[in-house]
């Protein structure tokens, strides 16, 4: 396989949702099966690639549609969809009607996919290598007895409460942990525990395969509608929802057997390698459909100041660090020549023209920014008439004003009369900006008054100067604003 093959995981996190990083255990593995296969592959979180094909974790959380058109995409589905599973969104579904899908369990596809068309490649999670531990304490010298991880309903408390009610004690986390921090906890469990979330009884593969991998010991419910694949019949212990339940906790866990068992089941599951399914896989996905309009220069409509955790999908993102992973690297506080023609950092090509583009948000990058004219100019000049620059910045006599080290200034209310009722100070002559909208927030970001202020909201839209206005900059710049040098009506 040729390394011109790129592919690109993307993880969608909506703000600071912290659930999506247990999409990392999927994509990790994912991307060790098709690095197997000679593929180049990277990872990232809410950013596609125009220059790979993109298969897209979490799309039930957030995702625009409007981005199919500059990027290749494929959806991994990995929700319990149909009879007794999630309830997701009908946008959700459409897209999974009209995209390429890749499923872990093939019941979950009739929920999006009719009898007639093409089918869904099913996918397992087996055996990860990578996450074997080179030492790991005998199963009977583990701290944690029985541990379980995973949201948490009254179905699952039900299921833990009948495990303890035999005298076993079930560990939980107290907060959401995920990669490592989390698998050092499964290293140290005799024995990890799932019960299924939904009444669907689909089986929680990815978990199984992620605790086994680590060298730990499975114990499952199972249900009539539970149909886990091939290599985990023999791995996992299976726990029937009759009189054995209790007296396997109560009478076989943790005993000389148990760990015989225990250990031959782990060795087992590592003899299963799915390599001719994800080679299947491979073939499926590099016949994704081109994005139509990704071989042509993007012209964004809209600029977001910033990125890191603040990326924002569909957005042009410009920064000035690099590490912050941005669509961009630029910085709006030094001169710009426009238009702007660069390559993105995710494999596209983007056009900056003047009067162009519809908004502009800076969320806490003003205090920054050590040219702010400069910054506001090059804001002004990209801007479409009407077009408005949305500004959000710590309020001066809140504690928010200079908590940060790299705060160069404070800004209050009158901050913006340069901009607005004062514009030929910064050289502008036929445009300014006025204010459309300004509004005071609290440390949670809501509305309130002054006195309890910890941000300022302001909304900046570009227009165009009176006649009285370019009057009166003629009379206050040094050189009339630009007089004409006649010479058209010849001597």
């Amino acid at each position: 396989m040729s390394h011109e093959l790129r592919i690109h995981l993307a993880i969608m996190q909506p703000g600071t949702y912290v659930h999506s990083l247990g999409f990392l255990d999927q994509a990790r593995y994912l991307r060790y099966q098709l690095r197997r296969l000679g593929a180049e592959v990277s990872l990232g979180k809410n950013r596609l690639r125009e220059d790979a094909i993109n298969i897209v974790f979490g799309g039930h959380l957030s995702f625009e549609p409007e981005l199919l058109e500059r990027h290749r995409c494929v959806f991994f589905n990995l929700e319990q969809l149909g009879e007794g599973g999630a309830q997701l969104s009908p946008a959700y579904l459409k897209l999974l009607r009209e995209s390429p899908v890749i499923d872990y369990d093939a019941d979950n596809a009739v929920a999006y996919r009719d009898a007639g068309s093409e089918p869904v490649p099913i996918v397992p999670f087996l055996f990860a290598p990578y996450l074997q531990p080179e030492l790991s304490p005998p199963l009977e010298e583990r701290p944690i007895d029985l541990l379980f991880f995973g949201s948490t309903n009254p179905r699952r408390r039900a299921f833990i409460e009948r495990i303890e009610a035999t005298g076993r004690q079930v560990s939980c986390f107290d907060r959401p942990l995920y990669g490592p921090e989390r698998d050092a906890y499964i290293r140290q469990a005799k024995a990890v525990v799932n019960c299924h979330f939904y009444e669907s009884n689909r089986f929680e593969q990815a978990r199984a395969s992620l605790c086994l991998s680590l060298g730990t010991p499975y114990i499952s419910e199972r249900g009539p509608a539970t149909r886990p694949a091939p290599a985990f019949e023999d791995a996992v212990f299976w726990l029937a929802d009759d009189a054995s339940f209790e007296s396997f906790f109560a009478e076989q866990f943790a005993q000389a057997d148990f760990y015989a068992a225990a250990r031959a089941k782990l060795a087992s599951f590592e003899r299963h390698d799915p390599a001719e399914v994800y080679a299947a896989l491979l073939a499926f996905v590099q016949r994704t459909p081109l994005a139509t309009a990704s071989q042509q220069p993007w012209k964004p409509s809209r600029i977001n100041l910033g990125s890191g955790k603040d990326y924002k999908r569909g957005w042009l993102n410009v920064d000035v660090l690099d590490r912050a992973e941005p669509d961009l690297v630029l910085d709006l506080g030094q001169p710009a020549s426009l238009p702007v023609h660069a390559d993105t950092r995710l494999g596209g090509r983007v056009e900056l023209a003047a009067d162009s583009v519809d908004l502009i948000y800076a969320n806490n990058v003003l205090e920054h920014v050590p040219d702010l004219p400069m910054l506001m100019g090059n804001a002004l000049a990209l801007l479409k008439e009407g077009g408005v620059f949305e500004i959000e910045v710590p309020y001066e006599k809140s504690l928010t004003a200079w908590q940060d080290p790299t705060h160069l200034r404070a800004l209050n209310e009158n901050s913006w009369l340069y901009y607005t009722d004062w514009f030929w100070y910064l050289g502008w002559f036929e445009h300014r900006f006025v204010i459309v909208e300004s509004q005071w927030l609290d440390l949670a970001l809501q509305p309130c008054e002054q006195v309890d202020a910890a941000f300022m909201r302001v909304k900046l839209a570009k227009t165009q100067t009176s006649a009285a206005e370019r009057v009166t900059a003629r009379m206050m710049r040094p050189d009339f604003g630009g007089v004409p040098d006649d010479l058209a009506q010849g001597f």
